[in-house]
């Protein structure tokens, strides 16, 4: 077998121009193929952490979005009502006994924070919080406490930092009870959040958290909507909490037995489900132009391996004079064309995964992802190529007519 893969290289060399450009078609698929994957898999894992900031028994009340509905010939927007803070802090009171409630809001997504000379971009998101906070939103503390009761009982104008934040403003001290300003308004730091490791500017360690009626009155507006998020201890009752909650829900908002909701339940893994089925496109796209590429790949490999053939008549007689057999003579042919396959797969996947993690380590700051299930199948495809490929000429190598092969010119 060794023997047969030397005598495959020293051919590759003896006709290296022509077979470089198939190995660079091969690659040029599998490399895709690699990238692709490599990349949807680094936005899966980033998408994970990013929405593991609630956990998988909770859910969250919003506002229900805007729609339009058609009467006749004509279309008309529909607007519903923002949750205000007294229908939040009555369901959560009504809710008590059945499960945690959590309510926030967010007063801006383009905050500043300060700290003496040191500042953050302009892309702080400010939330407005209760003590219930930690439980719903999954958040651990890394330094100093959360938001108390008694913090939002008595306005305090205190804040709780991501961690990028606290890096920002306290690169080599602790922020535990420094002064900071956000937008031009003075606050006490009382903890920091763990760092989340979230890909994209708006991840949990970019934002801060202050008591929910602090915000109310630093950031008044009449237009907020306010988000609920209701922990189930029991994932196993989390649809029984759903129901109980939209039910007491639509007594809150005053909704007749004919009429929908206004506002929606979401599971807090329903939209990182609906981001991985639509990366399953981008997965069948990636495939379909690696496969069609190594169509053609196969094409050209197969016009090689004829063109070698009819280059290597004499060496082939020569090997049949010495004693070498028909099966011998295809076995070395088919190598040749597996180990030209190979050599592309192997070149694609490592430009594949070069590309792929650094797309994945720049945009989404990810880790480093190999996708071997892909891998896998690449390097097989790649060897079913060769195989079909190197078939004919090989068959057609050793029919070659020993006689008349020596006679070739």
């Amino acid at each position: 077998m060794f023997l047969n893969i030397n005598q495959s290289l020293d051919a590759i060399r003896a006709n290296l121009l022509r077979v470089t450009f198939t190995i660079i078609i091969i690659a040029f698929g599998i490399t895709a193929l690699v990238v692709v994957h490599t990349s949807i898999e680094g936005m899966k894992d980033a998408m994970t952490r990013s929405f593991s900031t609630l956990g998988t028994n909770t859910f969250s009340i919003k506002n229900r979005a805007s729609g339009a509905v058609v009467i006749g010939r004509r279309s008309k927007r529909i607007r519903y009502p923002a949750i205000e803070f007294d229908q939040a802090m009555e369901f959560k009171k009504r809710f008590e006994g059945l499960a945690p409630v959590s309510l926030n809001v967010r007063a801006t997504g383009i905050g500043t924070v300060r700290y003496q000379t040191n500042q953050t971009n302009p892309s702080i998101s400010v939330i407005g919080t209760d003590e219930n906070y930690l439980k719903t939103a999954r958040y651990l503390i890394e330094e100093g406490r959360s938001i108390s009761q008694e913090d939002i009982e008595n306005s305090r104008k205190v804040v709780v930092l991501g961690d990028d934040i606290k890096q920002t403003l306290f690169p080599t001290e602790k922020a535990v009870g420094k002064k900071v300003t956000i937008d031009n308004t003075f606050y006490t730091v009382i903890g920091v959040y763990q760092s989340m490791g979230s890909a994209g500017s708006s991840g949990g360690d970019k934002l801060v958290t202050i008591p929910v009626s602090t915000l109310r009155t630093v950031y008044p507006s009449t237009n907020r909507s306010f988000t609920l998020n209701v922990y189930a201890p029991d994932i196993n009752r989390i649809d029984y909490l759903m129901e109980e909650a939209t039910g007491t829900f639509r007594l809150i908002r005053k909704r007749r037995y004919d009429q929908e909701n206004d506002f929606s339940l979401t599971k807090s893994d329903a939209k990182a489900k609906q981001l991985m089925e639509n990366l399953s496109f981008m997965s069948f796209l990636a495939t379909a132009i690696a496969f069609i590429t190594l169509l053609g790949a196969a094409v050209a490999l197969f016009n090689v391996m004829l063109v070698s053939v009819t280059e290597r008549t004499q060496e082939i007689g020569v090997r049949k004079a010495m004693g070498a057999t028909q099966n011998g003579i295809m076995i070395q042919f088919m190598t040749e064309a597996i180990v030209i396959c190979q050599l592309g797969s192997l070149t694609g996947i490592l430009l594949g995964l070069t590309i792929g993690n650094v797309v994945t380590s720049l945009v989404f700051n990810g880790g480093f992802v190999i996708p071997w299930l892909w891998l896998l199948v690449g390097v097989i495809a790649c060897l079913v190529v060769g195989v079909v490929s190197g078939a004919y000429p090989a068959w057609k190598a050793a029919r070659v007519d020993p006689i008349e092969s020596l006679r070739h010119e």
